[in-house]
């Protein structure tokens, strides 16, 4: 049966008839959407996921990849040279032909022409084959980097998550230390100074805890535009992160793809030197054929020869071209033997740049260790204390008990105890914080990249 809903608006009466069952289902569309919308919103991703969503959506790893088909292209291009090309051609004339028109007119033609030998080609190979090998380490190099950068911001939010939670419980323990205080400082029981002490600290607590919403908020957009999903919508899942291997400078070091990459670029511009140098010295043999289909239509061309223009004309050689005077490629030659030094020299300081950042991070590694030990260490320390206040406060006997007693600990002591034991625990999750991302740099610039890159997809 339906039901007459009646609103009014003003003067005016209006009426409509809803069903009750229409009724019943809006309510329960709008019940899961509210259910629902969140979990829509923001998920738990796991860091492997991260880390390929990120090599994938990664505007370097994208332009490498284009480098690369280029690269591949350009070496396709020097060897394909030495095979024959064929072309065919045709053409009818628009008016009638008068006189010798210096070629004997065709319907149509065909050539095919292809280069035989040449030493200078052969250093032109080399050098597109090493700068494929080299755009080829650019992109690995790119990915590396694409996955270091995933992996450093994940960390990171996930662990200013955690710092979050405490933060938001220190504002509660704080918040109740300031009523304490204010019911204390009521009572004549402590000077006002204490219960401003207690304002104090809940103030800072709050300016840290915003301090922590902003960095939190700048991870997730590092993270929103390294994958290119939606802002908010990654929460990061801490089981899904491996443990992060303790390298050391000592171990065996492989080589950086982007060192490699350098290496292969130079031996690049070197062959294409070598190759520019050559052709000023070797000669260079090519190969031609030739066909063209005659007619007589439409001319007079047969009025010119002795005898009758033939339909079938065939033709085909080797030609030798002999460099004997030609400054132009003599410079040339000169630029790319600039070219070569230089990327010579470049190679060579990427390897000492990053010997130096293998240096300075495993330095900064064992600093970074020992901090990290020691925040665990006051973190274990609080914890303990806390057990201790909390224990006085339940079971302590205060002055009316035995001598020797423990005395009666009050809420004030337990709030602050909680306090500091969060605290401490937001310092030993930024030292660890510290402390892995020296290692995954430390993994980077050693070339061990790829055994992080196995445990992420094991994990």
């Amino acid at each position: 049966m339906n039901k007459a809903l009646k609103f009014g608006i003003g003067s005016t009466l209006l009426t409509t008839s809803i069903h009750p069952r229409d009724v019943a289902t809006k309510l329960l569309m709008c019940a899961a959407t509210v259910v629902l919308t969140p979990a829509l919103l923001t998920a738990q991703v796991s860091l492997g996921t991260v880390v390929d969503l990120a090599q994938r959506n990664c505007d370097a790893v994208k332009l490498a990849e284009a480098d690369v088909a280029k690269a591949n292209a350009v070496y396709a291009e020097s060897k394909d040279v030495l095979i024959p090309s064929l072309s065919v051609s045709s053409g009818v004339p628009v008016f009638p032909e008068v006189g010798f028109t210096g070629q004997p007119p065709s319907v149509w033609s065909a050539s095919m022409q292809s280069l035989v030998f040449s030493i200078p080609q052969k250093h032109y190979i080399d050098a597109a084959r090493s700068g494929f090998l080299s755009a080829s380490s650019r992109l690995k190099d790119a990915r590396e980097q694409a996955a270091l950068d995933a992996s450093t911001t994940y960390v990171a939010l996930d662990s200013v998550n955690r710092e979050l939670a405490a933060a938001d419980q220190q504002q509660e323990m704080a918040a109740r230390l300031v009523e304490i205080e204010q019911q204390r400082a009521e009572a004549g029981v402590d000077p006002l100074s204490e219960l401003l002490q207690a304002k104090l600290a809940a103030a800072n607590l709050k300016l840290a805890h915003l301090h922590l919403e902003a960095r939190a908020a700048k991870l997730s957009k590092d993270l929103a535009l390294l994958t290119g999903l939606p802002l908010g919508s990654i929460t990061p899942d801490h089981a899904s992160i491996p443990e992060i291997p303790q390298v050391h400078a000592d171990e065996k070091q492989r080589t950086l793809p982007g060192i490699e990459a350098a290496r292969q670029l130079a031996r690049s511009r070197l062959d294409q030197a070598k190759g520019d140098q050559d052709t000023n010295y070797y000669p260079q043999l090519g190969f031609a054929l030739q066909y063209y289909r005659n007619t007589t239509i439409l001319n007079s061309v047969n009025q010119f020869f002795a005898k009758p223009l033939p339909a079938n004309n065939f033709a085909s050689g080797i030609s030798i071209q002999i460099p004997l005077f030609d400054m132009g490629h003599r410079a040339k030659g000169h630029e790319s033997a600039a070219d070569a030094l230089r990327a010579k020299v470049e190679a060579e300081q990427a390897e000492r740049q990053n010997d130096l950042a293998i240096t300075e991070l495993t330095g900064g590694l064992r600093e970074l260790d020992a901090q990290a030990e020691v925040a665990a260490l006051r973190l274990q320390i609080a914890s303990e204390q806390l057990k201790t206040v909390r224990t006085l406060v339940e079971n302590g006997n205060g002055a009316s008990s035995a001598p020797g007693g423990p005395a009666q600990a009050s809420p004030r002591a337990e709030q602050l105890a909680e306090i500091d034991e969060r605290q401490k625990f937001a310092d030993s999750e930024e030292a660890a914080l510290g402390l892995a991302k020296a290692r995954l740099s430390l993994l980077r610039a050693l070339g061990h990249m790829e055994d992080w890159l196995h445990e992420l997809h094991t994990k």
